[in-house]
Protein backbone atom coordinates (compact mmCIF):
# COMPACT_ATOMS: atom_id res chain seq x y z
CA UNK A 1 0.00 0.00 0.00
CA UNK A 2 1.54 3.19 -1.16
CA UNK A 3 -1.47 5.17 -0.15
CA UNK A 4 -3.71 5.27 2.99
CA UNK A 5 -6.48 6.90 3.89
CA UNK A 6 -7.39 7.27 8.20
CA UNK A 7 -10.76 9.04 8.69
CA UNK A 8 -9.58 11.99 6.43
CA UNK A 9 -6.27 12.79 5.71
CA UNK A 10 -4.63 10.69 2.83
CA UNK A 11 -0.72 9.49 3.79
CA UNK A 12 2.26 8.33 1.60
CA UNK A 13 4.16 5.89 2.07
CA UNK A 14 7.81 7.54 3.13
CA UNK A 15 10.06 4.92 4.96
CA UNK A 16 9.42 1.33 4.58
CA UNK A 17 9.07 -1.22 7.23
CA UNK A 18 12.92 -3.14 6.30
CA UNK A 19 14.62 0.23 6.11
CA UNK A 20 13.08 1.08 9.63
CA UNK A 21 14.23 -1.95 11.23
CA UNK A 22 17.44 -2.45 9.59
CA UNK A 23 18.56 1.14 11.35
CA UNK A 24 16.69 0.03 14.66
CA UNK A 25 18.94 -3.01 14.53
CA UNK A 26 22.27 -0.58 14.06
CA UNK A 27 20.84 1.44 16.79
CA UNK A 28 20.12 -1.91 18.99
CA UNK A 29 24.36 -2.78 18.30
CA UNK A 30 25.57 0.76 19.13
CA UNK A 31 23.57 0.82 21.95
CA UNK A 32 24.82 -3.34 23.35
CA UNK A 33 28.34 -1.81 22.86
CA UNK A 34 27.61 1.61 24.46
CA UNK A 35 26.10 -0.06 27.79
CA UNK A 36 27.73 -3.19 27.88
CA UNK A 37 27.83 -4.21 31.81
CA UNK A 38 25.07 -1.97 32.60
CA UNK A 39 21.50 -3.97 32.47
CA UNK A 40 19.95 -0.99 31.34
CA UNK A 41 15.78 -0.37 32.11
CA UNK A 42 14.79 0.61 28.61
CA UNK A 43 11.47 2.79 29.78
CA UNK A 44 9.43 2.97 26.66
CA UNK A 45 6.90 5.65 26.51
CA UNK A 46 3.55 4.63 25.80
CA UNK A 47 1.54 4.86 23.53
CA UNK A 48 4.06 5.44 19.99
CA UNK A 49 7.13 3.50 21.34
CA UNK A 50 5.84 0.30 21.85
CA UNK A 51 6.71 -1.48 18.56
CA UNK A 52 10.11 0.44 18.31
CA UNK A 53 10.81 -0.77 22.15
CA UNK A 54 10.16 -4.23 21.16
CA UNK A 55 11.76 -4.22 18.32
CA UNK A 56 14.85 -2.79 19.90
CA UNK A 57 15.20 -4.92 22.61
CA UNK A 58 14.78 -8.18 20.62
CA UNK A 59 17.98 -6.76 18.58
CA UNK A 60 19.93 -5.57 21.88
CA UNK A 61 22.71 -8.67 22.71
CA UNK A 62 23.15 -7.33 26.43
CA UNK A 63 21.10 -8.25 29.20
CA UNK A 64 18.37 -5.33 29.62
CA UNK A 65 15.37 -4.97 31.55
CA UNK A 66 11.65 -2.84 30.17
CA UNK A 67 9.41 -1.11 31.61
CA UNK A 68 6.52 1.18 30.14
CA UNK A 69 5.63 4.35 31.39
CA UNK A 70 2.37 6.57 30.22
CA UNK A 71 2.60 10.11 30.54
CA UNK A 72 -0.15 12.12 32.07
CA UNK A 73 -0.51 15.79 30.42
CA UNK A 74 -3.88 15.89 28.84
CA UNK A 75 -7.32 17.78 30.43
CA UNK A 76 -9.67 16.35 28.06
CA UNK A 77 -8.95 16.04 24.56
CA UNK A 78 -6.18 18.61 24.83
CA UNK A 79 -2.64 18.16 26.03
CA UNK A 80 -1.91 21.05 28.02
CA UNK A 81 2.12 21.16 27.20
CA UNK A 82 2.63 20.09 30.55
CA UNK A 83 3.64 17.04 32.04
CA UNK A 84 1.59 16.28 35.37
CA UNK A 85 3.03 12.94 36.05
CA UNK A 86 5.12 9.85 34.54
CA UNK A 87 2.54 7.05 35.43
CA UNK A 88 3.54 3.30 35.82
CA UNK A 89 6.99 3.55 37.40
CA UNK A 90 7.64 0.71 40.02
CA UNK A 91 11.56 -0.13 39.63
CA UNK A 92 13.94 0.90 41.71
CA UNK A 93 16.25 3.66 39.66
CA UNK A 94 19.10 4.32 42.15
CA UNK A 95 22.48 3.58 40.58
CA UNK A 96 20.71 2.45 37.08
CA UNK A 97 21.66 3.41 33.93
CA UNK A 98 17.87 4.20 32.36
CA UNK A 99 17.45 4.34 28.69
CA UNK A 100 14.33 6.34 27.75
CA UNK A 101 12.60 5.00 24.53
CA UNK A 102 10.37 7.25 22.99
CA UNK A 103 8.83 7.01 19.08
CA UNK A 104 9.40 10.75 18.40
CA UNK A 105 10.72 13.66 19.79
CA UNK A 106 9.59 16.97 18.41
CA UNK A 107 9.82 20.08 20.82
CA UNK A 108 11.71 18.37 23.40
CA UNK A 109 9.30 19.61 26.87
CA UNK A 110 8.18 15.97 27.18
CA UNK A 111 11.13 14.72 27.68
CA UNK A 112 12.95 17.28 29.15
CA UNK A 113 10.45 16.72 32.24
CA UNK A 114 10.68 13.20 32.45
CA UNK A 115 14.32 13.74 32.55
CA UNK A 116 13.74 15.87 35.84
CA UNK A 117 11.45 13.20 37.47
CA UNK A 118 13.65 10.28 36.89
CA UNK A 119 16.46 12.27 38.23
CA UNK A 120 14.33 12.59 41.26
CA UNK A 121 14.88 8.91 41.86
CA UNK A 122 18.65 8.73 41.83
CA UNK A 123 19.46 6.74 38.10
CA UNK A 124 23.27 6.66 37.82
CA UNK A 125 22.79 7.57 34.05
CA UNK A 126 19.57 8.62 32.12
CA UNK A 127 19.76 8.35 28.62
CA UNK A 128 17.35 9.04 25.65
CA UNK A 129 16.51 7.04 22.64
CA UNK A 130 14.12 8.16 19.88
CA UNK A 131 13.37 6.19 16.29
CA UNK A 132 12.23 9.59 14.88
CA UNK A 133 13.31 13.35 15.32
CA UNK A 134 12.33 16.92 13.99
CA UNK A 135 15.49 19.00 14.47
CA UNK A 136 13.86 22.00 13.22
CA UNK A 137 10.79 21.81 16.02
CA UNK A 138 13.20 21.29 18.69
CA UNK A 139 12.59 23.98 22.01
CA UNK A 140 15.11 22.55 24.69
CA UNK A 141 18.57 22.26 24.79
CA UNK A 142 18.59 18.35 24.78
CA UNK A 143 21.42 15.33 24.95
CA UNK A 144 19.82 13.07 22.51
CA UNK A 145 21.79 9.80 22.77
CA UNK A 146 20.18 7.77 20.45
CA UNK A 147 18.37 8.74 17.09
CA UNK A 148 17.33 6.13 14.59
CA UNK A 149 15.95 8.92 12.16
CA UNK A 150 16.34 12.87 11.55
CA UNK A 151 13.58 13.85 9.87
CA UNK A 152 11.56 16.78 8.52
CA UNK A 153 8.24 18.55 10.14
CA UNK A 154 6.03 16.67 8.50
CA UNK A 155 2.86 14.43 10.19
CA UNK A 156 3.54 10.76 10.32
CA UNK A 157 2.33 8.02 11.11
CA UNK A 158 2.43 3.90 11.45
CA UNK A 159 5.17 1.91 13.09
CA UNK A 160 3.29 2.95 16.40
CA UNK A 161 2.33 6.57 15.33
CA UNK A 162 -1.53 7.34 15.11
CA UNK A 163 -3.44 9.82 13.85
CA UNK A 164 -6.42 10.14 15.88
CA UNK A 165 -5.31 6.72 17.64
CA UNK A 166 -5.57 4.68 14.19
CA UNK A 167 -2.51 3.69 11.85
CA UNK A 168 -0.41 2.48 14.98
CA UNK A 169 -0.16 -0.85 13.41
CA UNK A 170 1.06 0.21 10.16
CA UNK A 171 4.17 -1.65 9.30
CA UNK A 172 5.61 1.28 7.33
CA UNK A 173 5.93 4.71 7.92
CA UNK A 174 3.52 7.45 5.95
CA UNK A 175 3.42 10.97 5.86
CA UNK A 176 0.96 13.15 5.40
CA UNK A 177 -0.18 14.14 1.90
CA UNK A 178 -0.59 18.19 1.74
Amino acid sequence: MDRVTIKDKTFQVSMTENEIKQRVKELAQQMSRELEGKNPLLLAVLNGSFIFAADLMREMTIPCEISFVKLASYQGTTSTGTIHEVIGINEDLAGRTVVIVEDIVETGLTIRRMIEQLGTRRPEAVKVCTLFFKPERLKEDLQLDYVAFRIPNDFILGYGLDYDQQGRGLKDLYTLVK
